[in-house]
């Protein structure tokens, strides 16, 4: 049986490619023109005067210098990923054909040597180099967000994960709770060991849980953005890299619920919020107060604009 979220991703994908063709094939000077008119406003987001200027500053911190020799003109942008491909190239196109820019598409985990416009960085003091851009937003922002409208009390009192062992500290969990009287965790791995091994469960089906975990793949979890725009309570380790959702600036106790790197403290964490559910609706109130800073289309296009001027200005194309 075909889900309704299934449908809707189908849908999100032909219109995300529909629209990218129509906006690839526009003129550059359409583009251009409309930058001149937003200028003043990129002027001042980078001036600190604008809401929005705190946001660049964390996504762009990179330092002045020269263009290696990798960064390519927009107009030559590569097409290997399209997801990605579409996400810089439409933005970037504001600045015309011929300004370089220096990127790495996909999952990346670590700091390039030079400054790159990257999907994903690790959380560090020192790691400049890498300029968060709005990449692979498909699947990573224009996620399914479901009306949860079930109160946090009224959903069942346990925690839920669902997801493939691409990693050490999944494996982890569900090896330790798999068949936990409070939890319904398990993995969708097929090729794997089948101990641990669930059935699929949709996004609605998990917002029926208090608490719904999230753990990092490759590099980010992508459940976590529409686990914080839902009722339910996010339960999560502290994560080691980041996106354009800015996960770097989450607090456990104030946005998620922190866990143990091992998951030792998943049944006690339970128990507690459970027993203090005044507390837990607090937390789930400031986690829907972050997801909402991403919903603006406008803000969000002025920000991609933004990182992209100050990189060109940084690298002395500007």
């Amino acid at each position: 049986m075909v889900s309704n979220e299934w449908i809707a991703r189908k849908g999100k994908r032909l219109s995300f490619y529909a629209r990218g063709v129509a906006l690839d094939a526009a003129p550059y000077f359409l583009f251009e023109t409309r930058l001149r008119g937003l200028r003043p406003r990129l002027e001042e987001i980078l001036a600190g005067e604008s809401g929005l200027s705190e946001r660049v500053a964390y996504y762009n911190h990179m330092q002045p210098g020269e263009l290696p020799p990798e960064a390519r003109p927009i107009s030559r942008i590569a097409r290997g990923k399209s997801y990605y491909f579409y996400d810089l190239k439409i933005p970037a196109k504001h600045f015309g054909r011929s300004r370089r820019v220096n990127y790495v598409f996909g999952d990346v985990t670590s700091v390039p040597p030079q400054p790159a416009l990257v999907k994903s960085r690790p959380i560090s003091d020192d790691n400049a180099n890498s300029v968060l851009f709005k990449l692979d937003r498909l699947r990573h922002f224009d996620v399914n967000v479901l009306a949860d409208t079930r109160p946090f009390r009224d959903k069942k009192p346990a925690a839920v994960w669902r997801g493939s062992l691409n990693n050490k500290k999944r494996t982890t969990l569900v090896t330790g709770y798999a068949d936990h009287p409070s939890c319904d965790i398990g993995h969708v791995s097929r090729s794997r060991d089948p101990a641990g091994a669930k059935s699929f469960l949709t996004i609605e089906e998990q917002l029926a849980y208090r608490y719904i975990v999230s753990v990092e793949g490759f590099d980010v979890a992508t459940n976590l953005k529409w686990i914080m725009s839902s009722r339910s309570l996010c339960f999560m380790p502290r994560p080691n890299y980041e996106t354009w959702y800015m996960e770097g600036s989450l607090q456990p106790g104030v946005h998620y619920v922190g866990l143990r790197d091992d998951f030792e403290d998943l049944g006690d964490k339970i128990a507690y919020y459970n027993d203090n559910v005044g507390e837990a609706e607090e937390i789930v109130a400031n986690a829907n107060a972050h997801f909402r800073r991403f919903l603006d289309r406008k803000d969000e296009e002025l920000c991609q604009l933004a990182v992209l001027y100050k990189y060109f200005r940084l690298t002395g194309q500007l």
